[in-house]
């Protein structure tokens, strides 16, 4: 069976990552926009260099969780693809194969030059770092504002589901919370998150089963039925 499965900050949150989306839309004390736009590079790449950096280290702190381990071990029995906004590794530390990053990766970097280089990255990032042509490296995270490169293929997975699996998604970002419309009619959809928020695209769908609960907890209660 194929099973696409989109992952959103509420799996990483119960492996202690800080989210913005609960807390005023602060993200550790910054505005989002101060710290997540290409505009906030420009204005302060000092700031945004530290704000990532600051995560990159959180990162190296934090273990997968019951939920992550879950989902990792469903590739033993059926086909899965892990469609994630985060941009942490959890997925892939707990076991995970199939992992797509709608929004980058914190442990890469990427060139500000033309050709985008992607480099794999563990230390902080700091300016005055630059890749082998010289340009300056930057996070390799969607800003917003910023293009979503990674869409097209992750809309071609949804559309060959079998089922789907939100978890942890306000369903309330877009483009990311619009996948779903892609899934083919006949895919039950089961969406958990403790407080789930019902969008448009799901509102459209006949065969929803919403699952109100952290994901430790409501992925594995979903996973025992199928």
């Amino acid at each position: 069976m194929k099973i696409i499965v989109l992952t959103g900050a509420g799996v990483s949150a119960e492996s202690g990552l800080k989210t913005f989306r609960d807390a005023d839309g602060l993200w550790e004390g910054h505005d989002v926009m101060s710290v997540a736009t290409p505009e906030a590079w420009q204005r302060d790449p000092q700031l945004v260099s530290d704000f990532y950096n600051a995560r990159r280290r959180q990162l190296a702190e934090v273990q997968p969780n019951a939920a992550h381990r879950a989902l990792a071990e469903l590739d033993a029995h059926h086909e899965v693809y892990i469609i994630t906004q985060n941009v942490d590794d959890l997925h892939e530390r707990a076991g995970s194969k199939n992992v797509l990053h709608l929004h980058g990766e914190l442990r890469k970097v990427r060139s500000t030059g033309p050709d985008a280089t992607v480099y794999a990255w563990e230390k902080d990032c700091l300016p005055g770092d630059v890749c082998p042509q010289g340009h300056q490296l930057r996070p390799h995270v969607v800003w917003f504002g910023e293009a979503v490169p990674m869409l097209e293929p992750a809309a071609a997975l949804v559309s060959e589901a079998e089922v789907v699996l939100i978890v942890g998604t306000s369903m309330q970002v877009y483009p990311a919370a619009g996948l779903v419309r892609y899934a083919p009619p006949y895919a039950p959809i089961y969406y958990i998150d403790p407080k789930p928020s019902i969008n448009y695209e799901l509102e459209q769908r006949p065969n929803v089963t919403v699952v109100a609960e952290p994901a430790t907890i409501g992925v594995q209660r979903v996973l025992a039925q199928l």
